[in-house]
């Protein structure tokens, strides 16, 4: 379904926020700027901030959650015979580079690194995007992939991409993403093949 005019127009308000938000949260600290600094930064009032958000915290994360379901969307739409790690690689190859593609993407890690409480936000919405990931792994077509490997799996591909975020951090931008996830892919193989336990 094509989404329509008003949709399109409130993703572009949304990233245009986010945008005046994290610049503010860089330049004054994240504690330090109000509501009303974006707003008053983005030429709208309070109120209309919260038509869009309903937090500040909440305007850090709108690129990671918008990528989030487009990623569940993609595991569900890879070829039915890819394997599960494979699939998980081909998936997030694509979707790093257009996370990463920006210097608003390294200062949001910074930020989120920098500030405890958007930590461990980020924390929750890591555990839901995981469930979320495992549940699309086991309902590919002509998968037979049990909860603990899904699971398995999909906790292996985070701890490749916040090593790959880490690093990429640690260079100011300027570490190969993509060349860093296939090397974290190759060293952490996994065989999805089920095990007697």
């Amino acid at each position: 379904m094509k989404e329509g005019l008003r949709e399109r127009t409130r993703r572009a308000v949304r990233a245009e926020l986010a945008k005046v938000a994290i610049d503010l949260f860089a330049r004054q600290g994240f504690d330090e700027t109000t509501v009303e600094d974006i707003a008053r930064a983005a030429g709208m009032t309070k109120r209309s901030f919260f038509r869009y958000f309903p937090t500040k915290e909440d305007v850090v994360f709108d690129g990671i959650d918008l990528t989030g379901e487009s990623v569940v969307a993609d595991i569900a739409a890879r070829p039915a015979d890819e394997g599960p790690w494979e699939c998980l690689h081909q998936v997030l190859q694509t979707w790093q580079e257009e996370i990463h593609a920006s210097e608003q993407a390294l200062a949001t890690i910074r930020l989120i690194e920098a500030t405890p409480a958007l930590a461990g936000r980020l924390h929750q919405r890591r555990t839901e995007w995981r469930r979320r990931v495992s549940d699309a792994l086991q309902d590919r077509p002509g998968t037979d992939l049990d909860p603990y490997t899904a699971d398995l799996l999909t906790n292996a591909a985070t701890a490749v991409l916040d090593a790959v975020s880490s690093q990429w951090a640690r260079s100011d931008g300027n570490a190969d993403r993509p060349a860093l996830l296939d090397q974290g892919f190759n060293q952490v193989h996994v065989d999805p093949s089920p095990r007697q336990v």
